[in-house]
């Protein structure tokens, strides 16, 4: 099949292994960024491929594992009022809030849907004008354009039952605020290639010089993400620091402008704090005034204050690239798919869900 069978060539992966080898003369710590890459890397054992001198680290690329705890309790308040429909992904009904998660309160009666697009939570507003409908709007910038024509629609057909739990973060400051933390030790960045499909890569060009770090845009197969890994290392070895587009045959440096367009017409950039992180400055959208009626925390108040995170759970160190999931001692103990203790143990993008899914934690 053009553009996959090629991509996932044995021959193509191991060719490139080789020269990863030859190039790495000394140890160099690549984060990718995505939580995708993350479970490519994993599932292809690409890891067990690269030379000692190359260890690569799991970053914040999941939206659903940095999607914070008192979030999710607003979601889960929200869901379980009388005369609410609240539509989700599946992957965000596992992740825990404090006392219990949508998958628990939709087992406790709440009217609790999954949905494959926000349209088809407008589309069910539409149907159901006696009852509110609440679309949990989670992602980077990949989701956001999508989102934002939800919120459009409804405002153009004044649908007025209609809104949305803004949850949505940015990648570039997700970057910058690894790079400016004292325990930063990543030398390299994979950049997140369906993100870049969007807002192109020209964000990242001034934190590649501010920070002198190569970011290589790459994609979600086994050999782009090895490509990618030999373009950063080549970068690093001969001392630049530049953005490079691995994923050429998606991404163009100026992204999709149409897209681009819809969410700053309903969105605009604020602080938003990361599970397991904490607050980012300018590293979250919120529903610009012309929109802020759709805004669900608005339309619902709920009580909101700070909430701890289980103590025996290291996602934070994980998202950071600090630690790798069977670092922790819950792993796989007392921390599953089935008992998570953290975001990143259920999510399909999360790094603790791709050890555990692909056997990584026997070794």
């Amino acid at each position: 099949m053009k553009f996959i069978d090629e991509y996932r060539d044995p021959l193509a992966a191991r060719k490139l292994a080789q020269a990863i080898r030859r190039t790495a003369t000394r140890p160099w710590t690549i984060m990718e960024v995505c939580g995708g890459q993350t479970h490519t890397i994993v599932k292809s054992g690409l890891q067990d491929l690269l030379p000692p001198e190359v260890t690569l680290v799991h970053g914040p690329g999941c939206p659903v594992c940095v999607t914070p705890l008192d979030l999710i309790d607003s979601a889960v308040a929200i869901a379980s009022r009388p005369g609410v429909i609240f539509c989700s992904f599946g992957d965000m009904l596992r992740v825990p809030g404090s006392s219990k998660s949508l998958f628990e309160a939709k087992a406790g009666g709440a009217d609790v849907r999954i949905v494959y697009s926000p349209l088809d939570a407008v589309t069910l507003a539409r149907a159901n004008p006696g009852r509110q409908v609440v679309f949990f709007a989670v992602g980077f910038e990949t989701t956001a354009p999508a989102n934002a024509m939800a919120v459009w629609q409804a405002a153009r057909e004044g649908i007025e039952n209609f809104s949305v739990l803004v949850a949505h973060v940015l990648v570039p400051p997700a970057i910058e605020a690894i790079l400016g933390a004292p325990d930063c030790r990543v030398h390299a960045f994979l950049a997140a290639g369906h993100v870049c499909t969007v807002m192109g890569f020209a964000e990242y060009e001034p934190v590649a010089r501010r920070y002198r770090v190569p970011i290589v845009v790459t994609g979600f197969e086994p050999v782009d993400l090895l490509e990618g890994i030999h373009m950063a290392l080549l970068q690093l070895e001969s001392g630049r620091a530049e953005v490079e587009n691995q994923y050429s045959r998606a991404v163009r440096r100026e992204g999709n402008r149409p897209a681009q367009q819809r969410i700053v017409e309903v969105f605009e950039v604020g602080p938003r704090t990361w599970r397991g992180i904490g607050e980012i400055p300018a590293s979250g959208l919120r529903l610009r005034e012309p929109y802020r009626r759709f805004d669900a925390l608005a339309r619902f108040p709920v009580a909101q204050g700070q909430v701890e995170e289980s103590g025996e759970c290291l996602a934070g160190l994980v998202l950071r690239g600090l630690k790798k999931p069977q670092e922790c001692p819950a792993f796989a103990v007392r921390c599953t798919p089935e008992r998570p203790l953290g975001a990143p143990m259920v999510s399909s993008e999360g790094a603790c869900a791709a050890y555990y899914l692909y056997g990584r934690h026997r070794q």
